[in-house]
């Protein structure tokens, strides 16, 4: 391989290694203020637009742009008539990039400034004890290499436009080719930015003249949209919308560029030579890649309402008994603040359905003054229908507690800061003690099993007590609710009260009343004990979701929570 062929291929890996360390570096630098300042854009178009267009040019990409969007319509923090403004603003944001490309590598010679930045982050890198310290250094360090990058690209076209050029074809078929070949080098290098900039350095040295440059520009910005589309594939539906409005939006921009682009590069070489700039291809890049984004947010304005219901009407949720998770999208994981939130979102859907199989537990054994058998041949059908129901509720449950370990096995901890470190922490405890209240409901329903092969015998104090055990258990697992968050007027304070003085004392009345009656003879000793075990198995597992949602609700209020009150241990 020649030199020539060296040099740009060494400079385009060092530009996308650049891309992804400064790109990293901010986005762990900034930490959780990426998260708020999307999170605010919540109230009007424009500051949707705007939060997207001013982070995606802070942090250099707009994929991290778009993975937080998806983790903030995920967790329900943000509408997805509210994130597509973010995504159209990331779209203008990652304009940034030619700019960047066009007057600080191109204009100005950093090539002796390039390498002492990449030294000086290095250092920081590895001697930085503190965490945002070595960010930063990530940052500086990929910041000196994507420039050294683009000065190696700009040396390696300059050798080649002596003697290659790459063949200029005419026409619109020109053009598509043109198109075309954006495209597959975007998709292949999975960087819009990298193609930009190719498409920029190689017009720069007269290797590609600028109408075919453009065209490159216009290909890379739909070369985008096959990422969003690989990385939607087996994603929850809110990821799948918002995957889908990016590629509507990218694609409707790219049309409209296309179909003006025989006009739009001689307007703006025209209005450049009228200022007296004069001939300046990447400025007349840059401009032109500025100009199509922000017609194409002019042209998509008034049919985003009309797009937004339109998806929401599609890629709808499977809620077969809610066994697959909603929350946990893997294009939050490289995100920790972000794939925290889902996860937070996920076990608060899990604690509502570890709520109901615990409902399905209340008929207790039925009290002996109603002279019915539990299992007569009226209730035996109802009765396999809700052991079915049970054991299908408890299947959902470990599926869905399975899959959330293997996300936080997946999850980037090792870009994670103290404060999302604790919240996760937090989740995990909530995990188990989730998982508890899974076992719990599997043992009562063994019992189950067992007390339907013995007979009651009368017992008034034993059937009294057994409905003010059941009040007190409805008052725990409180009114029952659709949806998919923890109703907020559960909070932990008033669950805690409801368990200590309210279900604590039901259950020791039982547990009393039981063995009043067993040592009277009146409840047979072994039914006595089998019914002693199950109420049992019931106060654990009501004490192991009480603490679920006592440590999901710290997780969610503050990102270093601190343990709950525990009178339970």
């Amino acid at each position: 391989m020649s030199l020539q062929w060296s040099a740009l291929f060494g400079g385009l890996g060092l530009f996308l290694w650049g891309m992804h360390m400064l790109s990293q570096g901010l986005r762990l630098a900034a930490g959780a203020k990426l998260e708020s300042v999307l999170a605010r854009a919540t109230g009007t178009r424009w500051r949707g637009l705007l939060s997207g267009a001013v982070t995606t040019a802070i942090v250099q990409s707009s994929s991290a742009v778009t993975v937080a969007t998806i983790g903030f319509v995920n967790a329900s923090l943000l509408t997805l008539a509210s994130a597509v403004w973010v995504l159209f603003g990331a779209n203008l944001g990652t304009t940034a990039t030619g700019w960047i490309v066009a007057f600080a590598g191109l204009k100005i010679d950093f090539a002796m400034l390039a390498l002492p930045l990449i030294a000086a982050g290095a250092a920081m890198k590895l001697a930085g004890d503190k965490h945002r310290m070595s960010a930063w250094g990530e940052a500086l360090a990929g910041f000196g290499m994507l420039f050294y990058g683009i000065v190696l690209m700009q040396d390696g076209f300059a050798d080649l436009s002596a003697q290659w050029q790459i063949p200029q074809l005419d026409g619109p078929l020109g053009m598509a080719a043109q198109t075309l070949t954006g495209v597959a080098m975007t998709v292949v290098m999975q960087s819009s930015s990298a193609s930009i900039a190719i498409a920029l350095t190689a017009a720069q040295s007269g290797v590609i003249d600028i109408t075919g440059a453009a065209a490159v520009v216009i290909g890379a910005n739909i070369g985008t949209t096959v990422t969003a589309i690989l990385a939607s594939i087996g994603a929850t539906p809110s990821a799948k919308r918002v995957a889908a409005a990016h590629v509507a939006f990218n694609l409707l921009t790219a049309l409209a560029a296309f179909v003006v682009l025989p006009w739009l590069v001689p307007g703006i070489e025209h209005v450049l030579a009228e200022i007296g700039v004069g001939r300046a291809p990447v400025t007349t890049l840059a401009i032109f890649n500025t100009v199509f984004n922000a017609l194409g947010v002019l042209l998509i304005w008034p049919w985003t309402n009309a797009l937004v219901t339109g998806l929401q009407s599609r890629f709808a949720a499977d809620v077969t008994q809610g066994a697959m998770p909603q929350f946990l999208d893997n294009t939050t994981l490289p995100v920790p603040g972000l794939a925290v939130r889902a996860l937070a979102a996920e076990l608060s859907r899990v604690w509502l359905l570890a709520r109901d199989a615990m409902r399905l537990t209340l008929p207790l054994s039925q009290p002996a003054h109603e002279h019915t058998e539990p299992h007569s041949e009226q209730q035996r059908p109802a009765a396999d229908d809700q052991q079915h129901t049970r054991a299908a509720l408890r299947k959902d449950l470990k599926r869905l507690l399975v899959a959330s370990e293997s996300f936080v096995d997946q999850m980037n901890r090792a870009g994670m800061d103290a404060a999302t470190g604790q919240r996760l922490a937090a989740l995990l405890r909530v995990r188990r003690y989730l998982d508890n209240v899974v076992e719990g409901e599997h043992e009562i329903m063994a019992l189950d099993d067992l007390l339907a092969e013995l007979d009651p015998r009368e017992h008034e104090a034993l059937a009294t007590a057994y409905d003010h055990y059941r009040q007190a258990f409805e008052a725990v697992l409180g009114p029952e609710v659709t949806g998919t968050e923890v109703p907020e007027t559960e909070v932990p304070g008033s669950l805690t009260r409801i368990l200590d003085e309210t279900f604590e004392p039901a259950y020791q009345t039982l547990k009393a009343a039981l063995l009043e009656a067993g040592a009277s003879g009146s409840y047979r000793l072994d039914r006595m004990e089998i019914a002693l075990q199950r109420a049992s198995a019931q106060r654990r597992a009501v004490q192991q979701l009480v603490k679920a949602q006592q440590w999901l609700q710290q997780a969610s209020e503050a990102d270093a929570p601190t343990a709950p009150e525990d009178s339970h241990a």
